[in-house]
C-alpha cells in the first residue's frame, strides 16, 4: 500500500503556501501556482514543511490523499525550479522556427502548422531549428504542451520521422523489403 500521502512536502527559502478555502496557493520565485485541496484531507505548515493529513482511511479518500501530496509537491517544485521538456523534430527537411507567441513548423506537410503556446509557456529552438525546449511552472501543462506538439507529426513507424520526445525510443518495423 502506498502511504506518499505522509511524506512531508519540504518547502525551500522563498515558498510561502496559503489557504484559501479548498484550494491552496504556492507562490515562489517563479511564480505562482494554485493547488485543489480534496474534501477530507487537510494541510499543515510548521517547520519549513507541508503535511497533509485525512479524515478517514476510506479507499477514495486514501487515493485523493496520495494525489494531492504528489500535486503539491509538483507546484513546489515548479515555483521554484521549473519544468523542462525536449521534443526532437527527426526528417529531412523538417524545422521549427519561433514565431510570435508559437511556433511555425515545418515537418512534411503542404503547409507551415503553427502552434500557439499555451500562456505560462515558454519555448526554445535549437540544435540547427531541430530542438524544441518548453519550459514552464505547471508540470501538466507542460506535459500537455508537448503532446499537442508531438501529435501534429507523430514518429513514423517505418523510417522514425516525426516529432519525438528526446528521451523516446522508437522501434523501426522492417518493412516489406526485410520479409524477402
Amino acid at each position: 500500500m502506498s502511504r506518499i500521502g505522509f511524506l512531508p512536502v519540504p518547502l525551500p527559502a522563498g515558498v510561502t503556501l496559503t489557504d484559501k478555502g479548498g484550494q491552496v496557493e504556492v507562490k515562489g520565485p517563479k511564480g505562482v501556482l494554485t493547488v485543489p485541496i480534496a474534501d477530507g484531507v487537510t494541510l499543515e505548515v510548521k517547520d519549513g514543511e507541508a503535511t497533509l493529513a485525512r479524515r478517514d482511511d476510506s479507499k477514495p479518500l486514501r487515493a485523493l490523499h496520495g494525489l494531492t501530496r504528489s500535486l503539491l509537491a509538483n507546484a513546489v517544485h515548479g515555483v521554484t525550479t521549473g519544468y523542462e521538456r525536449v521534443l526532437r523534430v527527426v526528417g529531412t527537411g523538417y524545422r521549427v522556427e519561433p514565431k510570435g507567441k508559437g511556433l511555425s513548423l515545418s515537418v512534411g506537410f503542404s503547409h507551415t502548422v503553427e502552434f500557439p503556446l499555451p500562456d505560462g509557456i515558454t519555448a526554445r529552438v535549437e540544435d540547427r531549428n531541430t530542438t524544441i525546449i518548453l519550459n514552464g511552472i505547471d508540470k501538466q501543462k507542460i506535459g500537455q504542451a508537448a503532446a499537442n506538439l508531438r501529435a501534429i507529426r507523430p514518429p513514423d513507424a517505418y523510417k522514425g520521422k516525426g516529432i519525438r520526445y528526446a528521451d523516446e525510443r522508437i522501434s523501426l518495423k522492417p518493412g516489406k523489403a526485410a520479409g524477402k
